[in-house]
């Protein structure tokens, strides 16, 4: 896996590669055992289609987490 650094480039990079999506419903950076990795939150598992699996050497966690709604 990826230092911390590496991993928060390759998250901007992903983001604004994923900016116009439809079904993306976050980009953001996860731990795992043995280092960081970026993870995407999609609506459902039919928006995970043509997602890399590796930005610039970081893998790509896909993580379906449905709608997201304002809390209140």
């Amino acid at each position: 896996m990826a230092d911390l650094d590496k991993a928060r480039h390759a998250k901007l990079r992903l983001r604004s590669e994923l900016a116009d999506r439809d079904g993306i419903r976050g980009v953001g950076i996860s731990r795992g055992d043995d280092g960081y990795r970026v993870q995407v939150n999609v609506l459902s598992a039919s928006d995970n289609r043509d997602l890399p699996a590796t930005v610039e050497g970081v893998p790509v966690l896909v993580r379906v987490c449905g709608r997201i709604h304002a809390g209140g």
